[in-house]
């Protein structure tokens, strides 16, 4: 056991250092990574404008200007937000205009039925939180010029919830199966959900998972082998992106640490 805490403390004081060089450029890659599905999304609704259009009206029966509102919002609401997000101005107005967004594809695409796609929906929803949490340690507040007694604490739950929120994407990766490497990936899987969730070695465990997803998402995920013809092409590109939307959120959190509400936070107080 004390070897295993002194290669954890190892560990940590290796990403400290990692983490000093380039605490400038890593919030900007989080932030870059988080709104990579949304920007995806949005040019494809501008490429698959028809394919879209129709298949909302064929589902829904909503009719051709309907439908094609829904497209154009897709478009534009994500692409405007993920400008906004880049360019730090408004965060706060981005952030609701894509959970309204993940709100409309939830439903429209019916994937508040599916187990896999909901929890995805989740995470990615997680990574939004983390971005207004940030926001708000920059100052933009939409409730500028209010009084501040107890400012911090909206930002620590949203930093609690967005940590939680998070790791949903980790438990579609769970498979029941008794084969030894599974269980070795379920494992470590649970262990670095749990950490980052209560918020104990967050840094390390955000950064060992973030690296983790990023292996397994460019290896089962790596939709840029298969010819623009194939079927498969589309979907293996939707989740390469909001996987890699999860690494950008997890790599946000060691750029901003936990919050307050963590057990590495009140470890300080001890």
């Amino acid at each position: 056991m004390a070897n295993i805490n002194q290669l954890v403390n190892k560990a940590e004081d290796v990403m400290d250092q990692v983490l000093r060089h380039g605490k400038h450029i890593l919030p900007h890659i989080a932030r870059l990574f988080i709104i990579g599905t949304f920007i995806e999304d949005g040019f494809r609704m501008y490429v698959q404008w028809g394919e879209q259009r129709d298949f909302m009206n064929d589902t829904w029966g909503c009719g051709y200007y309907l439908a094609s509102f829904f497209v154009l919002y897709n478009l534009f609401g994500q692409l405007g937000g993920c400008v906004l997000i880049l360019i730090r101005k408004f965060v706060e107005i981005a952030c609701i205009d894509l959970f309204l967004i993940i709100l409309l594809q939830s439903v429209a695409y019916s994937a508040l039925w599916d187990l896999k796609f909901f929890l995805k929906n989740l995470a990615l929803a997680g990574g939004i939180v983390l971005l207004w949490a940030e926001s708000k340690s920059e100052g933009h507040s939409l409730f500028a010029g209010l009084p501040s007694a107890g400012v911090d604490r909206p930002k620590t739950y949203m930093q609690l919830g967005g940590r939680v929120l998070l790791v949903c994407m980790c438990l579609t990766l769970l498979r029941f199966e008794f084969v030894w490497l599974q269980v070795v990936q379920n494992v470590v899987a649970i262990a670095l959900v749990f950490f980052i969730a209560v918020g104990y070695k967050t840094k390390l465990a955000s950064m060992t998972l973030a690296v983790w997803l990023m292996v397994l998402n460019c290896w089962l995920n790596a939709w840029w082998m298969l010819p623009s013809t194939s079927y498969s092409r589309d979907f293996l590109k939707y989740d390469f992106f909001q996987t890699l939307s999860v690494v950008g959120g997890l790599l946000l959190v060691v750029a901003l640490g936990p919050g307050g509400y963590s057990m590495d936070e009140h470890k300080k107080k001890w």
